[in-house]
């Protein structure tokens, strides 16, 4: 066992080798304890004074009393664990057993992954509330993170004991614990009621279930919840004699409970699809309106016009908050997979935004960021922040949803999985993994035939077939647009659907349609890297480079890990060309080919602008790469990718001369 323990899930307490290390009476000392224990990096004092002292006297002379007593308590002649560098404050908490830090761990690795005896592990370490008992005076800022990481741990704890439940033998005495333990902190979530009923089945505790059934409904009649899907689940059980094991009964729940409808609520939530509910960013003091409430109603509505993933309506999620219901648990009740939450915080000189992205089964962070810019110009700078957030939760959910697809057979795949699996495979950017995609998405589409995304990524498939020529190039470029036409026809306001068409339509050679289908796809959804990439693609070859330029550089700052970085960065370097600037277009080409998934034509970009740009040595080492694979490689196979305009044409031809490719 560490040396050092320390307890932050209960009331505060400090171990040294099992013997309670003696603390000052001071609250405030607890507090800045706990608030740098957790804090992921060192932390300036200026902060912290703001976070813990309501302007007294001498804030900094208190804040140094408060380091001195932390360092008697947690230093040792061999060992400082208070470390002070500059303005800044930290705590070296390595090699010590933290309990909350434990938890934070392995909810950062999922919970869904971890062995029963670590999940044991796990709930032993909760003994109560984050700092239970203590509370600050006149410290709002402190008071609204305190209140954030309560309800963070708190969903971790009901996440812990979710999977302990699943994981004991149905009717056993260690699963009951848990599942009482689960319903009392999670008492809206639909599926610890029902895995606490069908628990009670197969201990034939009939009338305890009955009861619990009971009083369940009265207590989601007062908070206005459906409690039907619960009900008629119990019913199910009840017919089933001999009972389903729980796991297969917990499967069974597609719907969640869900608030009463509303006007302006867009309806039930699709089991096969993705869901996502924005909670009202708050300001950092703890309020809320004005400036945050409507970033928020900004934030859905660029989320919604994605697409991507069902979008909570904003009446739902405003009237939850209203409640002060905490972001998980409103999660919870809203029956979604993910929860957006964030801050803003107004000062002179500078507008801070923090976001985070929780996925609400497991309490895990699957994205968080800070974004800190000067309010010159109030509303530019919050349409940039919006911008990087919207992309950043649909990029994130997307690889989430991914990897998820990755890990299941294939055979069990619902529509929404089949559609993440085709796009991990298609993201390869090889020929036998763009069939893989096919298939899949195929697959999605035999289960869903409105699904309007996978027709685009269908279109995809296609016309990489045919961009590549992996295939009979007239053949997959209709095939391309007979599929964006089917995911136009399903849904016209898919941006998705516009971009598959307007690509489609450039392999056609009809370039006036092409950038008309990919204009109306970023104007349905301004936040759609993709679409802008796409404009970028055309405009480099024969339209407007600068265009071209512009276009590449907002997709990139929309999707600045973008799985189609290398075509960004490429597009970029064929508009430079154009232009007549060989260096910026060696440079911009050379980042391109060094994207771990570039392809054979990538590496020829790369080639023409170094030969253009006079760097012969470093042109014939990628025109070297490219005849290991394509021995037969030539201008010709370049310029015949592409749609150049003649001017452009005549300079890539020139380029291959330098070295060899002509």
């Amino acid at each position: 066992m560490p040396s050092l323990s320390v307890r932050l899930l209960g009331p505060l307490e400090i171990a040294r080798d099992g013997v309670p290390v003696a603390l000052p009476a001071s609250r405030k000392l607890r507090a800045l304890f706990a608030y740098l224990a957790l804090a992921p990096h060192a932390v300036g004092r200026g902060r912290l004074c703001e976070l813990l002292w309501d302007v007294p006297n001498d804030p900094r002379g208190e804040l140094r009393w408060c380091l001195s007593k932390l360092r008697g308590a947690l230093d040792t002649p061999d060992r400082r664990r208070v470390i002070t560098q500059g303005d800044a404050v930290a705590l070296d908490l390595d090699g010590c057993l933290v309990d909350a830090l434990e938890i934070a761990h392995a909810a950062g690795l999922g919970i869904g992954t971890l062995e029963t005896a670590r999940l044991q592990a796990l709930a032993n370490l909760f003994a109560g509330d984050l700092l239970d008992g203590l509370e600050l005076e006149r410290s709002p800022l402190f008071d609204s993170w305190l209140v954030a990481q309560r309800r963070r741990f708190h969903a971790c704890h009901a996440a812990v004991l979710e999977r302990l439940a699943a994981n004991h033998p149905a009717g056993s005495a260690e699963m009951s614990g848990h599942l009482d333990k689960w319903v009392e902190l999670a008492p809206f979530d639909t599926r610890a009621h029902l895995a606490l009923l069908s628990n009670l089945a197969e201990r034939g505790a009939i009338g305890a279930a009955e009861a619990h059934l009971a009083s369940a409904a009265r207590l989601f009649q007062s908070e206005k919840l459906d409690f039907a899907p619960l009900r008629v689940a119990w019913q199910a059980i009840r017919d089933q004699q001999s009972g389903s094991p729980l796991k297969a009964q917990l499967a069974s729940l597609s719907t969640r409970p869900q608030l009463v409808a509303t006007p302006d609520d867009a309806g039930a939530i699709e089991p096969s699809q993705a869901s996502l509910a924005v909670m009202p960013f708050v300001e950092e003091s703890g309020g809320r309106g004005g400036l945050a409430d409507g970033f928020t109603h900004d934030i859905i509505t660029r989320l919604a016009k994605l697409r991507d993933f069902f979008v909570i309506a904003r009446g739902s999620v405003f009237a939850l908050a209203e409640t002060t219901t905490a972001p998980e648990e409103a999660g919870r009740k809203l029956g979604v997979d993910y929860v957006a939450t964030g801050t803003v915080r107004n000062q002179p000189g500078r507008l801070i935004v923090s976001v985070e992205l929780i996925e609400v089964r497991t309490a895990r962070i699957v994205w968080a960021e800070t974004f800190e810019r000067r309010p010159d110009d109030l509303f530019a700078v919050l349409d940039d922040i919006g911008d990087s957030i919207v992309s950043s939760i649909s990029a994130e959910i997307e690889t989430v949803e991914r990897n998820r697809a990755m890990l299941k057979a294939p055979n069990s795949l619902n529509a929404w999985e089949a559609y993440h699996r085709g796009l991990w495979h298609m993201y390869r950017f090889t020929r036998a993994e763009n069939e893989q995609a096919r298939h899949f998405f195929d697959k999605a589409l035999q289960l869903d035939p409105t699904f309007a995304r996978a027709y685009a990524g269908l279109s995809f498939t296609h016309w990489q077939n045919a961009f590549q020529r992996w295939g009979d190039r007239d053949r997959e470029s209709a095939l391309a647009y007979e599929s964006a036409g089917h995911s136009l026809l399903v849904d016209d306001h898919n941006p998705a659907a516009h971009w598959a068409m307007g690509r489609a339509l450039w392999l056609r050679g009809e370039q006036d349609g092409s950038l008309r289908e990919l204009e109306r796809a970023v104007d349905l959804s301004p936040n759609f890297a993709l679409g802008h990439y796409a404009l970028s693609f055309v405009h480099s070859q024969s339209g407007d480079p600068r265009a071209a330029i512009d276009s590449s550089d907002h997709s990139r700052h929309l999707s600045p890990f973008d799985p189609l970085l290398f075509g960004m960065l490429g597009s970029r370097a064929m508009s430079h060309v154009r232009l007549g600037q060989f260096e910026e277009a060696a440079n911009w080409a050379l980042k391109a080919a060094a994207r771990p998934n570039a392809h054979t034509i990538i590496l020829a970009i790369a080639a023409h602008c170094l030969a253009l740009a006079g760097r012969l040595d470093e042109a014939r080492g990628f025109a070297a790469a490219i005849r290991k694979t394509l021995p037969d490689y030539r201008a010709d196979d370049f310029i015949g990718t592409f749609r150049f305009e003649p001017d452009a044409e005549a300079l890539f031809r020139q380029g291959a001369r330098r070295i060899g490719l002509s």
